[in-house]
């Protein structure tokens, strides 16, 4: 019998798959992970900034930083990345996901991927909405420059990874001179550097009880700007004014998200959205994220004055997320760095 290329989530979990066998599988409680507004979240075309006059430049940098403030989230276009280059990802990504569970496992040390770099499900877990129907090649970067021509995916995964840290850069840039902190524009250059980012491949298989389980958990990202490519299958969800929409998949852009350092850096005027995946029933889901994070010694202080967030070191905050999943099942995130006074 040919082996699966799917994590055994059945199996794992199977105390807590238990407990809903004997419930209508349908049952109207769990509708509420599809059944919201589908939107499609600001549409920014970069040619304007790269290539534009200077008042098309000075529009479209408000519009990015007019996004980061109310959504949180936003989308790019004529980003500059070649569409072979995203292809190509994509194609190594399947090829990857499609080898068995088995050496998925033990895959890192031939790929030159630091050991853990494969993750599946969610360890922690202690109920079925703490559960993450997926599966994630979680890579550092300074893995994938040392792996340069080892084979085609570490060839790909650099040309991917240098293009989009280009695009994260010059984004992050941008956000700073908005707040009128052109003093500070080269703060991301100095602390997020090629070996303290990050590139994650994730694929969500079809979950046969969607839609009881998420594909990933809601979340905030630990990191400054997520830049995001993601196949057409849809499954993104943000929330926005008290509810959750559903992402419009757009296969021309790359999909850009504020992490939770840039809102306490930017004094919380850039938002940190939580947002999660959905299952499906009947496909399968690829995506590819970039995180633009700083060194573990990195302090984030906020840039404008009175502070709404003390200062911390990105160790003190990924320690801190990681203690609150063990202990409470979830992340807590930013709320935990604010000052009393606030």
């Amino acid at each position: 019998m040919e082996e699966s290329p799917d994590p055994p989530f059945m199996e794992t979990y199977k105390n807590l798959f238990d407990a809903i066998l004997g419930e209508n599988l349908d049952s109207n409680k769990h509708h509420d992970l599809f059944m919201v507004e589908e939107c499609e979240l600001p549409l920014i075309n970069l040619h304007k900034l790269n290539y534009g006059d200077k008042f098309e430049r000075e529009e479209c940098k408000k519009k990015i930083a007019k996004a980061s403030r109310e959504w949180g989230f936003f989308q790019v276009v004529n980003h500059g990345v070649s569409p072979d280059i995203l292809e190509e990802m994509r194609k190594e990504q399947v090829k990857l996901f499609k080898k068995t569970f088995r050496e998925k496992m033990n895959i890192d040390k031939s790929l030159n991927f630091s050991e853990g770099s494969y993750r599946w499900g969610t360890p922690m877990a202690t109920c079925l909405r703490q559960i993450s129907w997926s599966e994630a090649f979680h890579v550092p970067l300074y893995d994938v420059s040392s792996s340069k021509g080892l084979n085609s995916l570490s060839s790909t995964m650099e040309q991917f990874a240098t293009t989009l840290s280009e695009l994260a850069q010059q984004l992050a840039r941008l956000l700073a001179e908005e707040l009128a902190h052109y003093n500070k524009s080269n703060y991301f250059k100095e602390t997020c550097l090629p070996s303290t980012c990050y590139l994650r491949m994730n694929r969500y298989p079809a979950c046969p009880i969607s839609p009881q389980l998420f594909g990933l958990v809601p979340h905030t990202d630990s990191d400054f700007l997520t830049i995001l490519h993601q196949d057409e299958i849809g499954g993104l969800q943000l929330f926005r004014d008290g509810k959750w929409i559903s992402v419009k998949p757009n296969p021309e852009a790359l999909i850009i998200n504020v992490g939770d350092l840039l809102q306490a850096w930017s004094n919380g005027v850039y938002r940190s959205v939580e947002h999660r995946v959905v299952t499906n029933k009947l496909k399968e889901r690829f995506s590819t994220a970039f995180f633009l994070c700083p060194s573990y010694d990195t302090e984030i202080l906020s840039c404008v004055e009175p502070c709404v967030y003390r200062k911390f070191t990105f160790r003190e905050f990924r320690q801190q997320v990681q203690e609150d999943v063990k202990n409470y099942g979830y992340k807590v995130g930013l709320p935990r760095f604010l000052l009393s006074s606030h």
